[in-house]
């Protein structure tokens, strides 16, 4: 019997058309061909504007201080390289193959002792090795969250978890921030206003240590009222921490996690404290919902990349990683210094911006009337980049501020960036003071937040 093949035409006799742009309903043509296709959850699927902005910011004349790269350069290249040939050499085949899809065993127990100097303590078992902490926001997102659940984010909140939950069809609810973090009041009057429009509020987002992007860390009398607060509410803590190590001048802050076992699930990564081109994350459970994200990492990728699991179980075995992390930390707080110095020499006074005692971000806020986002063609004119507010936020707010990175450039370069934008400003151009700078006073990251809280319920 002959084989039978598809028809390459529709019954009409007319041929297929070809792949590409097609007329719509209209009669106008549609660029994708596919669109009424696609699943009604990918309408909330758009490009972040950091990742649209890499293109431009990687071009070596530009002085980008839009990324949240950590500088890798700072690591010992050579002591890597010897250890990835020595895992290829012993241990290739493991290396090489599939794993369990909750992660390398040994892996699992270093993590703990990582997270053992943030006060967790915890068990290898309720430990979930992910491609990187951002497939842990959305492995958590994918097993709790339904279209329409509420989440609650700080205001502003780290872009790659607000695309996260937007493509998960979750609607946001900022809360106020100040310079001591999450402002507790603000985020119970949130829940109360959500939970009175009869809504669900499957958890809280929180950057609770040297935050993304504002740069602020939630003080240590905050931390168990903010728990409390929840706890009464019924409400998960999804306590986000890939910078908690990275502190300048002070030893790392008691995690939520450590004080509450049931009600927080703790997500870490070993892209800023190690590299991130090894993409290895986790979360830290309560057992049940271990279970769920283990079967959700394995439908999603089968197993976590076992060559990169041994690559840092064997970089944390056999190098002082801990060392290095101090190394990190002088070397940030340099760039830091940097940074602050050259908003100190070139800001207008109704500017403000905050000191951050870590990590990688300053939070500016820029006097009324300037809008970043407008700016940001001007800035990269004059080969400085930066990311502006406005991604920070779910519901449009933040176009005031940006977001400034210092843990990529040298702070050489940090310096030099300031040096167009103040030449164009000299000569008048108003756009051009989002890099003027004389002496500010610190930013309040969510000021607009509590306006926002009362249409939580809407």
């Amino acid at each position: 019997m002959s084989e039978q093949h598809p028809p390459t035409g529709d019954t009409s006799g007319r041929p297929a058309r070809a792949h590409g742009s097609t007329p719509g309903p209209t009669g106008r043509t549609r660029l994708d061909s596919y669109v009424d296709r696609y699943a009604a959850r990918t309408q909330g699927m758009t490009a972040s504007e950091i990742r649209a902005l890499f293109s431009v910011a990687s071009r070596p004349e530009v002085v980008s201080l839009a990324g949240g790269m950590p500088n890798i350069s700072g690591l010992p290249l050579d002591v890597v390289a010897d250890s990835l040939d020595e895992l290829v050499r012993s241990r290739g085949t493991v290396a090489m193959q599939y794993g369990p899809g909750q992660g390398d065993p040994h892996l699992r127990g270093q993590i703990c002792e990582v997270m053992r100097l943030e006060g967790i303590e915890a068990h290898p078992d309720d430990v979930v090795v992910t491609v990187g902490s951002q497939q842990a926001v959305d492995l958590v997102t994918r097993i709790f969250c339904d279209p329409g659940d509420v989440v609650i984010c700080e205001a502003p909140s780290y872009v790659g978890a607000l695309g996260v939950f937007k493509a998960y069809q979750c609607d946001v609810v900022h809360v106020e921030m100040d310079s001591d973090g999450l402002v507790p009041s603000a985020l119970r009057d949130a829940i109360a206003h959500v939970q009175a429009a009869g809504r669900r509020i499957k958890f809280v987002y929180t950057i609770p240590n040297y935050h993304n992007p504002a740069g602020v860390t939630l003080s240590a009398a905050r931390r168990p009222e903010i728990l409390e607060i929840c706890r009464e509410a019924d409400v998960l803590v999804l306590e986000d921490n890939p910078y908690g190590l990275l502190g300048f001048d002070e030893e790392p802050h008691r995690a939520l996690r450590a004080d509450e076992a049931d009600g927080v699930i703790y997500l870490g990564s070993f892209s800023k404290t190690f590299a991130p081109g090894f993409r290895v994350g986790w979360a830290l459970a309560p057992h049940a919902v271990r279970e769920k994200l283990v079967l959700a990492q394995e439908s999603a990728t089968l197993c976590p990349p076992a060559f990169s699991q041994l690559a840092v179980s064997a970089y944390l075995d056999n190098h002082d990683w801990l060392g290095q992390v101090k190394e990190f930390r002088e070397m940030y707080r340099e760039r830091r210094d940097a940074m602050i110095d050259a908003l100190d020499d070139m800001m207008p006074a109704a500017a403000r911006w905050n000191v951050p005692t870590g990590g990688f971000y300053v939070w500016l806020t820029l006097p009324p009337g300037l809008d970043a986002k407008a700016m940001l063609p001007r800035a990269v004119t004059n080969r400085v980049a930066f990311v502006p507010g406005t991604a920070f936020f779910a519901d449009g707010f933040g176009s005031q501020s940006m977001r400034l990175s210092y843990c990529y450039p040298t702070p050489e370069r940090i310096r030099d960036g300031r040096a167009p934008a103040g030449r164009r400003h000299r000569g008048g151009d108003r756009a051009a003071a989002h890099l003027r700078h004389r002496p500010g006073r610190h930013a309040r990251p969510g000021a607009a937040a509590q306006r926002r809280v009362r249409r939580a319920g809407e």
